[in-house]
């Protein structure tokens, strides 16, 4: 034995270094270089798609998460809810508590069978409570759209063997795609791989939209979806790019109507006097038009000079001065906002050509007073809190619940819309319970809203996908 010993000792004080270097080099390879090879050598489509917008593990995009998931409930096409790992919810105390029956034998990717204390949205003002079979959310006041809140894909914190003798958080679903892995760039993702038997998808995510299509021509991704406006790559041969309508997002001018300027007449008059298209991309208010609750009917103000022109001269005794005020917007809308500031002020000749031919108005130089100059403004990112005329995107929630947008009590109400008629139906509607009152209610929302023109609404926002052939 001490013989044994002596050639033992020997041998790892002269090689002791490399049989160290060798098993920790068989430690990295079985770690990392096995796994890297077996995701190439297996029979999976790989996918390299590139997304705008800054995301961590707690803000994954709905496209992702859904792909990963499920929610209580799932939302329609036409915006009803309907039960998804929940069997069926009931409500109760008036509307304030919901009460959701978990469907039996779900379990996690992991195998792990989901219970109700796994089911956690974070709510701030929601109290949760857990029994055998039922989760049960008590709120603080009525809320009938909660359904559609809790649609969200639920997904269970996790850790994981990270580089040997580290752990890192990752995620679980309950849908077939699964976490396998992701890149961090500070705060922010960088990268995120999700994989189900048949395909691996690898997103890789963009700042702004220059740089996810600048990825794409470096050949990081082969897909890039949800763009804004068409990139120069459509051009090239090697290039597929396809155009979706999204009836969920519209492009809006919304007033600050905290400004004097915009009263109900000339907010009228302003609305008749932009073109908007013809065909279904044309969007009438700010109901999605697949809606249950969306009004066919509700007033339009389809292009029309001369309903403008009399809307103008009917605030005649008010304007004290030309009309002078910004139109902000962003370089995606740079073009709409240039033909909207020329529609504009051709109103305004318009209105004092006819205010000079009245032969009833004796003071002919208070018609100066209907000119109308505007100036285009073109910032990246609009500041809502100071503006006077804002044209940009806005998205339709699922619910027809328009609340936080148009009630006057919202800070979210940026336009600072206030109307007592309206803010009663935004009330009513979001506590009454039954779909027949509530379309009654929006539908009488709608017509008053559109009247009233607090936002002139012109189209429906298209985006583009570009994929390599």
């Amino acid at each position: 034995m001490r013989k044994l010993y002596w050639y033992l000792s020997s041998y790892i004080r002269k090689h002791g270094l490399i049989v160290l270097f060798t098993i920790v080099l068989a430690m990295v390879i079985f770690s990392f270089a096995v796994p890297f090879i077996a995701r190439f050598v297996e029979n999976k489509q790989r996918l390299y798609i590139g997304l705008v917008g800054f995301y961590t593990l707690d803000t994954l995009p709905p496209e992702i998460t859904q792909l990963m998931s499920s929610g209580m409930t799932r939302i329609e096409d036409d915006g009803s809810v309907i039960p998804d790992i929940s069997e069926r919810w009931t409500t109760e105390d008036d509307g304030k508590t919901y009460r959701f029956v978990l469907k039996k034998n779900l379990q996690w990717q992991d195998g792990k069978p989901l219970v109700p204390e796994d089911v956690d949205y974070h709510f701030q003002d929601v109290q949760t409570i857990s029994t055998p079979n039922e989760i049960v959310f008590k709120l603080p006041e009525s809320f009938v759209p909660f359904p559609s809140v809790v649609s969200k894909p639920i997904l269970r914190n996790e850790e994981t063997q990270h580089l040997l003798f580290f752990k890192r958080r990752t995620l679980v679903g309950l849908a077939s795609y699964k976490m396998e892995s992701y890149q961090e760039k500070g705060k922010r993702l960088s990268e995120l791989i999700i994989a189900n038997n048949q395909e691996r998808r690898i997103y890789r995510f963009y700042l702004t939209e220059e740089d996810a299509v600048l990825g794409y021509k470096r050949g990081e991704v082969d897909d890039v979806p949800d763009l804004t406006s068409i990139p120069d790559v459509q051009a090239w041969s090697t290039t597929q790019m396809s155009t979706t309508l999204n009836n969920n997002r519209y492009l809006a001018v919304f007033f600050n109507l905290e400004n004097p300027i915009f009263q109900k007449n000339i907010r009228q008059a302003l609305s008749y006097a932009v073109t908007k298209p013809t065909d279904d991309t044309r969007a009438n208010g700010p109901i999605n038009p697949n809606s249950w609750a969306y009004l066919p009917g509700g007033k339009t103000y389809d292009y029309d000079e001369e309903r403008g022109s009399d809307r103008l001269l009917a605030e005649l005794d008010q304007l004290g001065a030309p009309m002078e005020f910004d139109l902000t917007t962003t370089p995606t809308f740079e073009s709409d906002g240039s033909r909207i500031k020329q529609e504009w002020e051709a109103l305004g000749q318009s209105a004092l050509a006819k205010c000079q031919a009245n032969t009833n108005i004796k003071d002919k130089s208070v018609c100066e007073n209907l000119k109308i100059s505007v100036n285009v403004r073109i910032t990246t990112f609009p500041d809502t809190s100071n503006f006077q005329s804002l044209l940009i995107g806005q998205e339709v929630p699922s619910d027809p619940d328009q609340y936080y947008l148009w009630h006057s009590s919202q800070p979210t109400n940026f336009s600072h819309y206030r109307n007592t008629r309206i803010d009663s139906l935004l009330e009513k509607g979001r506590v009454t319970a039954d779909q027949n009152e509530r379309l009654a209610i929006y539908q009488e929302f709608q017509q008053f809203f559109l009247e009233d023109a607090p936002a002139v609404f012109l189209r429906y926002l298209p985006s583009y996908e570009i994929k390599r052939k």
